[in-house]
């Protein structure tokens, strides 16, 4: 059964290229005749991969946050390709024993695994004649959940006799079968098949676990039935928008029926060229933390019975029982139509005594680099301006920022928690979302965080890492309407979760109603769902593309930034952009990028649909 490379073989140097750039940084042009042979290659790995050991479902991994992993090599060739697509699914460090050759910095290295608690050993038949690694991870095993991933000749298994750690077992060593190990550890590819044969005493005939896929595979567009040739046209739209100026650089991501079919990242962080942009690189999201941090922890309260809609704000704020918000129902800030105004330019009315150059008791709240506002000017200042905001189109379609720092607090008061810390116990970390979070440059180094506008009038200074929205950075970086950063990726995640309604990784995290009440139109007089923007009827509109169907929710961030899910397609579709730098850039919605690429999308799923 064992497939060899084929090295001297165009094609085989292109489809390794290819598959190399799919799992790391990059997507490859998209080729259609090039992409089914790496399909057949890629269903040919799967069926010769087996799942051994997992009598207690280990596999695929549960419970995200409650891990630490690391990745473990042990002499296998393509390790990178492995770690690459683990670490789309978790945070998972990687240890090369290249390194640790001798017995004693074998025990230097089981030293420095001190602090995980699961460990992806990796190794192929040639290693495991080795007693010490074979040792190695016995010592691991016995008070660690260890995984082993096993490419080679099926002989290599009867090491393994005396071991009750998972297995995952490929008789292939190619870069293919190193891109499906790692998903079936996490979900993202089933285990199908058990050995044909015996191989040892313990692994005989029919021996194998069957799963299932729970997370987002990466894989081709032909493995959704989708024609590669068809989305093409993305590159050029791309290509456009960074010539325009509409944007220095951006990342398009596509999923269709829980498959990433579509990753790539195009220009760079700046228009002078210097860093390209990545996959993994962190974006400001702007208005969609609306829908990726708040609305979410109003769907937890919300099903809990802690967060009644139709309940007035003055029963969850006391200080707005003397305000025009008091009787205000939550339902109406959800949907736009309390009748706040739009937006309060906070940034205006702040003085020089406001606010120092140097952090201190006095002046705690962190803006920028360099910006530390004073204490409680939010409280002082900022909370009292929109309490009394003047009410003047309730029942009206407005939207307004000051609905989510409302909701912002209620969800707080409900919680006992902050915001930022609620999600990520609750979404983020469970997920496998790495990057997303607030407050990215207490996370992560300057270089992964893509910046945002050169701000002279504000803060004055090129944020990278600091919200771009002014009034959500005047209150930290924390905010219900701004603040939230992340890659495509994580936005694919969570955005898949509510594609699923409510599940992923096998775990509930809402009730399926709940994610369809608050994802449909809830309103007699706009598109919108709860928190959620919408598919607009009116078609002249074309929003949030002309080929959307009604049945599409999501969200715009004023960054440059969209994710739109259409349940009708199994599309999870992220642009992630940052086209307010240098300066804000009216070019990405003039030329209708953001809406154009995700008709590419569409009419690629749509053919795909007529030609079967």
């Amino acid at each position: 059964m064992e497939r060899k490379f084929m090295k001297k073989n165009n094609l085989g140097a292109l489809l390794l290229i290819c598959s190399i750039a799919l799992s790391t940084l990059t997507a490859c042009a998209q080729d259609h005749k090039k992409n089914q042979t790496r399909l057949t290659m890629i269903n040919d790995a799967l069926k010769n991969t087996v799942l051994l050991n997992n009598q207690n479902n280990i596999i695929p991994l549960t419970a995200l946050d409650k891990k630490q992993i690391a990745s473990v090599n042990l002499g296998y060739a393509n390790q990178s390709t492995v770690d690459s697509l683990l670490n789309k699914y978790a945070k998972v460090t990687p240890f090369d024993a290249g390194k640790y050759s001798s017995q004693a910095t074998l025990d230097e290295l089981e030293d420095d695994l001190k602090y995980y608690n699961t460990i992806v050993v990796t190794l192929t038949d040639q290693q495991t004649g080795n007693g010490r690694f074979i040792n190695f991870i016995n010592i691991l095993a016995k008070n660690k959940q260890v995984i082993i991933n096993l490419f080679g000749n099926g002989k290599s298994l009867a090491a393994f006799d005396m071991i009750s750690a998972p297995i995952v077992w490929t008789d292939l060593t190619d870069i293919e079968a190193a891109a499906i190990v790692p998903q079936i550890i996490f979900g993202g590819m089933p285990a199908t098949k058990t050995l044909t044969r015996a191989y040892s005493g313990k692994y005989t005939s029919g021996s194998g676990f069957i799963t299932q896929s729970t997370r987002l595979m990466y894989t081709v567009p032909e493995d959704a039935g989708v024609n590669s040739d068809d989305l093409a046209e993305i590159d050029r739209i791309t290509a456009e928008a960074i010539n325009a100026k509409a944007a220095p650089g951006m990342v398009v991501l596509v999923a269709k029926d829980g498959k990433v079919i579509f990753n790539k990242a195009y220009g760079s962080h700046t228009y002078d060229g210097a860093m390209p942009d990545k996959l993994t690189d962190i974006f400001d999201l702007a208005s969609v933390t609306k829908v990726t941090a708040t609305t979410p922890t109003v769907m937890r309260l919300f099903e809990q019975n802690k967060l009644n809609l139709d309940t007035n704000i003055g029963a969850y704020i006391p200080k707005a029982r003397i305000t025009p918000m008091n009787n205000i129902q939550v339902r109406e800030v959800m949907l736009h139509q309390a009748g706040f105004i739009p937006y309060i330019p906070f940034q205006d009315a702040i003085k020089p005594a406001d606010h120092s150059s140097d952090t201190s008791a006095a002046f705690p709240t962190k803006v920028a680099d360099g910006y530390y506002l004073r204490k409680d000017y939010f409280k002082d200042v900022m909370w009292p301006k929109m309490l009394n905001s003047p009410i003047k189109t309730r029942g009206k379609y407005v939207y307004s920022d000051i609905s989510m720092y409302v909701m912002k607090d209620i969800v707080e008061r409900l919680s006992g928690e902050p915001l930022n810390q609620y999600v990520q116990e609750n979404f983020y970390q469970p997920l496998g979302m790495q990057t997303a979070g607030f407050l990215p440059r207490n996370r992560f180094s300057r270089d992964q965080i893509v910046p945002t506008e050169n701000d002279t009038y504000f803060r004055k200074t090129l944020l990278v890492g600091y919200v771009h929205d002014q009034g959500a950075a005047m209150v930290g970086g924390v905010s219900g309407h701004a603040g939230l950063f992340a890659s495509a990726n994580d936005v694919a995640i969570i955005y898949q979760m509510l594609l699923n309604k409510g599940s992923y990784g096998g775990e509930v995290y809402f009730k399926p109603q709940t994610v369809e009440m608050f994802t449909s139109r809830q309103s007699n007089v706009s598109r919108r769902g709860l928190g959620f923007d919408r598919w607009d009827p009116d078609l002249t509109k074309k929003y949030p593309s002309a080929t959307a169907s009604p049945q599409t929710f999501g969200h715009t961030g004023y960054t440059g930034t969209c994710v739109w899910v259409d349940p009708s397609r199994g599309l999870v579709y992220v642009f992630l952009s940052n086209r307010v730098n240098p300066t804000v850039s009216e070019q990405l919605s003039k030329l209708s990028i953001r809406g154009r690429i995700q008709d590419v999308i569409n009419k690629a799923i749509d053919l795909g649909k007529t030609s079967k």
